[in-house]
C-alpha cells in the first residue's frame, strides 16, 4: 500500500487537531495543538488521487512537495493518470522514465499559491524544467469557461493545504512541443487551421521535431483576419518566414540584426527577418511581439498582431532605418524614378542585388548629389536579373553591368569583400552580407558608390 509508506513521516491528514492534557492537574483546561496538512497530505487522504501518490513517490517529489512553498499543484486524478499511461503506450509507471515522470509531475506545479478566482487567462511559468535549453515550461491558463491549464479542465478547485492550493484537474498536462502549445490557445485557431490547411503535415512535422530548436512568431486569430495577402504570395512560404530554425530566442535574447527564417527564394537561399527592439521587438517593421516567451519542450513562441509577408529589398531598407534611413531618403527624393515599385518588385528585372550605403556612409558624403547626378549614384548599387549572395564572390570577380551601368570588382581574403566602384574608388567594405528578401538580396556597405565619369 502506497500509504504505508507514509507511516512515521507525514502526519494522517485527518487529524488535524488533537488535545493535550495535563497529567499533573486534572483541572487543567486541555490545549488544542494544530496539526498541519499539507500538499501530500491531502493527496494521501484522497483515494482518487492514489496514482498521484505513487507518482510523486517513485519521482522523489514528496519531499519536495511537503515543502514550504507556497505552491499551487494541478492534480490529475487516477483516470486522469490511466489516460496518459494508455495514450503514451505505457503498462503501468514503472515505464516512464524517472526524469520524464519527474518534469511532468513538475509541469503540475505552479510557485505561489493562486486560488481558482485568481487565475487569469495568460501563460504561467510551471516548475518544469524540461522546457528548450532548460527553461521552465510554459502554462497556458483559461478561464473562459471554468479553468483549463493546457486543454486539462479543473474539475474540484482550491482544495487548501497549509503550503498552497490544490486543484484536480481530468487529465494529465504533458510536456508540449510548438505545435500542441499552438492548439491549446483559441487565439492561434486560425494559424493552427493554415497550418495544417488541406491535410498539409509539412509544418506539424517540422514543429513536432524534438531534435530541433526553434523561435516561432506566431499571428493571432485578428492578424490572420486584417491579412489579404496583396502580393498572392504562396501561404505556406509565407507562414515559414515566420519561423527561426537552429535557436530557441527569447525576447530578453533578441537585439537589432537579421536572422533566417525557414522560408526561401527560388535559389533555396534563406529569407532573412529584422529584428528590432527599440520599443518592444518588431519584425520587418512591421509585426510586433503582443505576447513573449512561451515556452515549449522544442521552441519559443511568441505572438504577433500582424502577418509577416515575404520581404523585398524594400521591406528591409524601410525596417532598418537604424542603417538604411539615409538611402531610403535619397531613394525617395522628389523627382527621382520610383525606386520604392521598381525594388518592390517580383516580377520585372528580379532578382536585384543592392549594395546599400549605410547612414554613416552618407553622412561621410563631402555633399549628396542631386538630379540625374543623385539617380546615377543609386542605380550605380544596384544589380538586376542576379541574386549575388556573399558565397558567390571571389577574389577578382568583375560583377554585371549595375543599372548605371558600369561594373563593381571585388577582392576577397577569407570572408572579407571589399568592393571597387565604377570610379575607381577602392576599400569599400561590405559590413553586413546576405540579408536576403523575396526578390533579391541586400549587401551594406560603408560607402557611396560613385559611378565612372
Amino acid at each position: 500500500m502506497i500509504l504505508n509508506n507514509f507511516k512515521g513521516i507525514l502526519p494522517l491528514a485527518l487529524a488535524s487537531i488533537f488535545f493535550v492534557s495535563c497529567s499533573d492537574d486534572d483541572n487543567a483546561p486541555e490545549i488544542p495543538m494544530e496539526t498541519e496538512t499539507d500538499i501530500v497530505d491531502i493527496a494521501i487522504t484522497d483515494s482518487n488521487l492514489s496514482i498521484l501518490v505513487e507518482a510523486l513517490t517513485k519521482a522523489e517529489l514528496v519531499a519536495t512537495l511537503q515543502g514550504d512553498g507556497p505552491f499551487t499543484v494541478f492534480a490529475p486524478t487516477n483516470s486522469a493518470f490511466e489516460a496518459f499511461l494508455t495514450d503514451n503506450n505505457f503498462a503501468s509507471l514503472d515505464d516512464i522514465p524517472q526524469e520524464t515522470l519527474t518534469q511532468v509531475l513538475l509541469n503540475h506545479v505552479v510557485s505561489g499559491d493562486v486560488k481558482a478566482a485568481d487565475l487569469e487567462t495568460t501563460y504561467y511559468s510551471s516548475s518544469s524544467t524540461a522546457g528548450v535549453d532548460g527553461k521552465n515550461l510554459s502554462l497556458y491558463v483559461n478561464t473562459a469557461d471554468g479553468v483549463t491549464i493546457n486543454g486539462s479542465a479543473v474539475s474540484t478547485a482550491d482544495i487548501e493545504a497549509s503550503n498552497g492550493t490544490v486543484h484536480v484537474v481530468d487529465k494529465v498536462i504533458g510536456l508540449p512541443n510548438v505545435v500542441n502549445h499552438a492548439t491549446y490557445n483559441s487565439a492561434f485557431t486560425s494559424l493552427v487551421g493554415a497550418l495544417t490547411t488541406d491535410g498539409n503535415t509539412v509544418f506539424t512535422d517540422l514543429l513536432s521535431d524534438a531534435e530541433q530548436k526553434f523561435t516561432v512568431f506566431a499571428p493571432t486569430n485578428d492578424a490572420f483576419t486584417a491579412f489579404e495577402n496583396p502580393s498572392e504570395n504562396d501561404l505556406n512560404a509565407i507562414l515559414a518566414n515566420h519561423v527561426i530554425g537552429g535557436a530557441a530566442l527569447a525576447a530578453g535574447d533578441l537585439s537589432n540584426s537579421y536572422a533566417n527564417t525557414a522560408a526561401a527564394n527560388e535559389d533555396g537561399d534563406n529569407l532573412s527577418i529584422y529584428v528590432n527592439t527599440d520599443d518592444g521587438v518588431t519584425l520587418n517593421g512591421i509585426s510586433t511581439v503582443i505576447i513573449a516567451d512561451v515556452v515549449t519542450t522544442n521552441g519559443i513562441i511568441h505572438a504577433v498582431d500582424t502577418v509577416i509577408d515575404l520581404p523585398t529589398v524594400v521591406t528591409f531598407a524601410t525596417a532598418d532605418s537604424e542603417n538604411f534611413s539615409s538611402l531610403v531618403g535619397a531613394l525617395t527624393t522628389e523627382g527621382q524614378p520610383d525606386f520604392v515599385s521598381i525594388l518592390s518588385s517580383t516580377t520585372e528585372n528580379t532578382p536585384f542585388t543592392v549594395f546599400a550605403p549605410v547612414n554613416s556612409a552618407f553622412a561621410a558624403l563631402a555633399e549628396v548629389p542631386t538630379g540625374e547626378d543623385l539617380t546615377a549614384v543609386l542605380t550605380h548599387h544596384v544589380i538586376a536579373e542576379a541574386n549575388i549572395v556573399s558565397g558567390d564572390l571571389s577574389d577578382g570577380l568583375v560583377s554585371p553591368a549595375t543599372l548605371q551601368g558600369d561594373a563593381l570588382t571585388f577582392i576577397a581574403s577569407e570572408e572579407t569583400f571589399v568592393i571597387t566602384d565604377g570610379a575607381g574608388n577602392m576599400g569599400i567594405n561590405i559590413v553586413k552580407a546576405d540579408v536576403q528578401a523575396i526578390n533579391g538580396v541586400i549587401h551594406a556597405i560603408d560607402t557611396v558608390l560613385i559611378p565612372g565619369s
